[in-house]
């Protein structure tokens, strides 16, 4: 068995990711620890919020860093690393769902609602509502929204991770806005602009979500 270079001393919090990476080629399990527990929430987040299970966004998540690491040379360091990274677990979750057989009823997913949002409970609410809605979204449109809301990478960074024209991803981000906004309003979570104080609540939270 070939001996891993004893280099953890190198590694740390403030290591430079390139570095890290480095280390990680040359075997260094300490490296590739750290690599993982860098983006692990955020990877774990992402495909929560696409699979709507934890389990299975436990397990999408965990397939995401093995085959990651297996692949970790094959980064070309021309393109920014984390739209790469979430482009594979996009891929992970993609194919889980394409093996559904038939869709369990999701668990409630509680997103983030910034603390300036007027109704805590409204917030919570809607939070729920808006991520069951996107459930409902065509799996393009979903996978560029949340790339561009949740991990706030730009248009030519999501252009490049899923291989698609800027053009397309800039029409898929606005129709699942569209989409997202009709469910809602289907399901009677929000209202047409203008009516009262509690439906600008709504939008409001709604935006931030």
């Amino acid at each position: 068995m070939s001996q891993i270079p004893d280099v953890a001393g190198d590694v740390s919090l403030s290591t430079p990711l390139i570095e890290l990476v480095n280390h990680c080629l040359k075997g260094d399990q300490v490296a590739m620890l750290e690599l993982v527990d860098r983006y692990k929430q955020r990877v774990f987040a992402l495909c929560y919020r696409m699979l709507g299970q934890r389990q299975d966004a436990e397990d999408a998540a965990q397939e995401t860093f093995v085959r990651l690491l297996k692949n970790l040379s094959k980064w070309d360091r021309d393109r920014d690393f984390e739209p790469w990274l979430f482009t594979i677990a996009a891929n992970r979750c993609r194919t889980m769902l394409a093996a559904r057989k038939r869709r369990p009823t999701p668990q409630p997913l509680v997103a983030p609602i910034a603390d300036r949002t007027p109704s805590p409970a409204l917030a919570r609410q809607l939070g729920e509502e808006v991520d069951l809605a996107l459930l409902r979204l065509r799996m393009e449109y979903r996978q560029a929204f949340m790339l561009f809301h949740d991990q706030e990478l730009g248009y030519e960074e999501i252009a490049a991770a899923l291989d698609r024209p800027l053009g397309t991803v800039k029409t898929w981000i606005h129709r699942a806005r569209i989409e997202l906004i009709r469910i809602l309003c289907d399901r009677g979570t929000i209202e047409v602009p203008g009516q009262n104080r509690r439906t600008k609540e709504s939008q409001h939270a709604v935006s931030l979500c």
